[in-house]
């Protein structure tokens, strides 16, 4: 077919509706849902809607280098990209778009370091192989803002098709290389230094991973990608789920994480 020939109207509504999606996300604002004939109403249509943001940013040389996911259920399924502008790595402040109150959503999560490509294949990759490509594991916060104004109206297709309320990545250090260390859960801490004057904050809770064992994700999306013929390239980072849901935390002020005996960090958010 010519890449001149026009759009089928399918198609047309996909490419209109990731052109707005991957604008917002590019300025960091928020709209009304999408109209209704651009709205996806099923998976395909939203992964679709997905992909074509991501070949857009593609394009202006912003690829993808990390996903996010969860292992599937009966009612969702949940995958997206993260593009490499929005993936900070072990950097004390981190800058990213904040809520509507002023604060940095954030999820703590395990990323999974590609290390070895995992390109699409005819048959399934093994939890061996998979585990075999794999490099360093990082302590990480999944950095968090929907592209709509008011989220809790839109379905899991529009936010799926919107990649998931995703606003970027930031990577901490190396996973504590103890052994036989327990990751499926551990004891949250975060102290929020508030200045001489006053006492620091702390936030405290027991993290436990969805869906229990943080690679089981990894594996699902390994071969979902190789079937819709996209490969997991080396350098790319995989995160699979929050250990403790959504935090609100304050701008300007150093937040020190503690994972348990997975190990710790300092960070300071920072609005763009």
């Amino acid at each position: 077919m010519s890449s001149t020939a026009p759009l089928e109207p399918v198609q047309m509504q996909i490419h209109a509706a990731a052109k707005e999606l991957a604008e917002r996300r590019a300025a960091g604002t928020s709209g009304d849902l999408l109209l209704p004939e651009l709205r996806p109403t099923s998976f395909e249509q939203a992964f679709a809607i997905q992909q074509s943001v991501a070949a857009i940013y593609k394009a202006n040389n912003n690829p993808i280098a990390a996903w996010k996911c969860l292992l599937p259920s009966a009612e969702k399924t949940v995958v997206a990209p993260i593009y490499q502008a929005d993936v900070y790595q072990q950097s004390a402040t981190c800058p990213l778009y904040p809520s509507t109150k002023g604060l940095a959503r954030v999820e703590p999560e395990l990323a999974f370091e590609i290390a070895r490509d995992l390109p699409p294949r005819a048959t399934p990759y093994t939890e061996a192989e998979i585990d075999a490509a794999l490099g360093n594991t990082r302590l990480a916060l999944e950095l968090i803002k929907s592209r709509y104004h008011t989220p809790s109206e839109a379905t899991h297709f529009d936010a799926l098709a919107d990649g998931l309320v995703n606003q970027g990545l930031w990577l901490g250090p190396v996973l504590n290389p103890q052994k036989d260390l327990e990751t499926s859960h551990f004891e949250l801490s975060v102290n929020i230094a508030n200045g001489e004057q006053l006492q620091n904050e702390t936030l405290q809770k027991s993290a436990i991973h969805p869906n229990g064992f943080p690679k089981v994700g990894l594996y699902w999306l390994v071969n979902f990608l190789s079937a819709q013929g996209i490969d997991l390239t080396q350098g790319q980072y995989v995160i699979t789920g929050s250990y403790a849901g959504v935090l609100d935390l304050p701008l300007a002020q150093v937040c020190d994480f503690e994972y348990g005996a997975l190990g710790q960090f300092a960070i300071t958010f920072t609005a763009k």
